[in-house]
């Protein structure tokens, strides 16, 4: 299942109807903890945030393997690959104010490596587009957390387009 939602606190809510005790989550963007410590009790937590604040607050979550770096970074993919090569949820919160087409980016990376059974996402662009489109009457769905027309397995090649948008990013 996937789940989108702009409102932190229904994203949390969602977050919390998906997690199951035991599960191992990544949390994309998870800043200083806010939503972290919520799960983190629960479960597994692998948090990922490129936020200098980050690196101090993530320290005294228990439960949580914290790594400083930008989601984008295909070496940031690898290094929480070292750590597991699946996770139950996907948690993809950058803010809630990134342009759409980069959260989807992100999503499709990190989903299509990890193979979430569930993911949550927090962004508006995403959320508008979603309540503002109509599929006629194509259905396609998934029950899982990830796209299941990419289940390839292993990490995606990058993403060209992350350089051409975000040309600070270390290659």
């Amino acid at each position: 299942m996937i789940k989108l939602s702009y409102d932190v606190k229904k994203y949390r809510r969602d977050l919390l109807e998906l997690v199951e005790v035991g599960d191992t989550v990544i949390e994309l963007g998870c800043h200083v903890g806010g939503t972290t410590k919520l799960i983190s009790p629960i479960c597994k937590v692998i948090a990922v945030d490129n936020s200098p604040e980050a690196i101090d607050e993530m320290k005294n979550i228990e439960n949580v393997d914290f790594i400083p770096g930008d989601v984008r970074l295909h070496e940031i993919i690898g290094e929480v690959y070292k750590i597991t090569q699946s996770c139950d949820v996907l948690a993809v919160d950058l803010g809630g104010g990134y342009h759409p087409d980069t959260v989807f980016k992100v999503f499709y990376i990190w989903s299509s490596t990890f193979k979430p059974k569930h993911t949550a996402i927090r962004n508006r662009g995403l959320l508008e587009f979603f309540n503002s489109a109509s599929a006629g009457d194509e259905d396609y769905r998934t029950s899982t957390g990830y796209l299941e027309s990419y289940h390839d397995s292993g990490i995606p090649p990058l993403i060209k387009e992350f350089d051409l948008w975000t040309p600070n990013l270390k290659k």
